[in-house]
């Protein structure tokens, strides 16, 4: 599971709001909703944000372990 907490918290130290994003910096609207319900996006989209937040993909997601990522650790 993908957790997009780091991007909310890093665009608040930048200044810049969800607003921006779409408005100035061509980011969809349908993209912003993916990330507010923190569904998949493309590696591409996690550059362009780092690209415009001037930041590394850790300042905008986390991967957070489900019960299958445990199950499958505990397999090995």
């Amino acid at each position: 599971m993908y957790s997009y907490t780091p991007l909310w918290q890093t665009m608040q130290r930048r200044g810049i709001t969800t607003y921006s994003l779409v408005n100035h910096y061509g980011i969809s609207s349908h993209l912003m909703s993916n990330l507010r319900h923190n569904k998949n996006v493309t590696v591409e989209t996690i550059h362009r944000l780092c690209q415009i937040l001037e930041c590394t993909p850790n300042d905008i997601i986390e991967i957070v372990p489900d019960g299958s990522a445990q199950t499958i650790n505990k397999t090995r």
